[in-house]
């Protein structure tokens, strides 16, 4: 098999696993145990001593996102990855907001859900400055079901998988009904499934 993912499925590792289902290319799963990521063998995969790792043949990549845009492109150009460079621009866009305009301020919600904070009051003051960026994207969605064209894309599931960061830490945005709609999409597709 030429597709490794390394990393817990309840770590951004489930982002690949869930692009790889979408684009429905089988995969190995190889769990990490925390413990293990600064191992020689795993940093020879992620130097950065993180997950994911991943693997396809003789390719080792790491960040979650940006394995997701090779994965889509290679595996799914005119299906999950535009076939134009202006789509492909916004698709580009949208992943590297959700990952510096976002991710930051709701990454620390989900570490205190499952006891890896334990500082609340951070957790939920940065919580609430992501209402700035969330209706950005609220304003992009009014009238769209999807984040680019009429079909969920790479863009939506990199976007999605960084905004569900909310759900997953008890983060109410319903001051953004159009982007409790399009998540509900989004993590509704069946590929998506257990990482939901």
């Amino acid at each position: 098999m030429a597709i490794k993912i390394h990393g817990s499925a309840m770590s951004r590792a489930s982002r690949v696993m869930w692009c790889a289902k979408e684009l429905g290319l089988p995969f190995e799963h190889a769990d990490v145990a925390w413990d293990s990521l600064k191992k020689p063998e795993f940093l020879a995969i992620n130097p950065n001593g993180k997950v994911p790792g991943f693997q396809d043949g003789n390719l080792s990549l790491f960040e979650s996102l940006a394995i997701n845009l090779y994965l889509a492109k290679k595996y799914g150009t005119g299906e999950l990855y535009p076939t134009n460079i202006e789509d492909e621009g916004r698709t580009f866009q949208w992943t590297l907001w959700a990952a510096t305009e976002v991710e930051p301020l709701l990454i620390e919600a989900v570490l205190c859900k499952f006891g890896f904070l334990s500082d609340t009051a951070s957790a939920k003051a940065k919580a609430d400055r992501a209402k700035t960026p969330l209706q950005v994207l609220n304003s992009h969605l009014a009238n769209r079901d999807w984040m680019i064209g009429s079909k969920f894309s790479i863009a939506d599931l990199n976007v999605a998988s960084v905004v569900a960061f909310a759900r997953y830490g008890d983060v109410d945005v319903s001051y953004a009904p159009n982007v409790v709609a399009w998540l509900d999409r989004c993590l509704s597709r069946s590929a998506q499934g257990a990482h939901a």
